[in-house]
């Protein structure tokens, strides 16, 4: 059974995050069918993050990776198998697709196949118009006038 989650309460106090109610609410409807391959995502520093899927039996030629519109979509594909008779298959080799949604100003750095394991590297790459900056504080001008006190206030 699939709990229900009610965001309204957060529509009322939250100007500017319709996007990720809507992402909250979306992976809450979608059913997740197929856990295969299975992956790993971790923060690796600050602003760095790294995907990696198990993908034992794949090549370069088997595997794409794509991005449009803050999705990264992984799928693969065996494009040959092995020759002769297959007396027991215990390795998968099914056609897949797994999606990451991605937050916003995130960059794929570049993907690695070694040893079984695809190696996708992220980084998130703020614009300097978003990036905290230092407002600086003027000194005070002669030509700006003192707050005067209203008459029958004390000083």
């Amino acid at each position: 059974m699939r709990t229900v989650l009610d965001f309204s309460p957060l529509h009322r106090s939250s100007i500017g995050f319709d996007r990720v109610f809507d992402l909250l609410e979306t992976a809450a409807r979608t059913p997740q069918p197929d856990n295969w391959p299975p992956f790993d995502s971790v923060k690796v520093g600050e602003d760095q993050y790294r995907i990696t899927m198990a993908v034992a039996g794949f090549t370069r030629d088997d595997l794409e990776i794509q991005i449009q519109n803050d999705l990264l979509t992984v799928s693969g594909e065996r494009k040959t198998d092995h020759v002769g008779e297959i007396l027991h298959r215990g390795i998968a080799n099914r056609p897949f697709t797994r999606r990451f949604e991605l937050a916003e100003h995130m960059r794929v750095l570049g993907a690695t196949l070694r040893d079984g394991l695809l190696v996708i590297d992220l980084k998130r790459e703020l614009p300097e118009s978003l990036k905290p900056r230092t407002i600086p504080i003027g000194a005070a001008d002669a030509s700006v006038s003192e707050p005067r006190l209203l008459q029958g206030q004390a000083a």
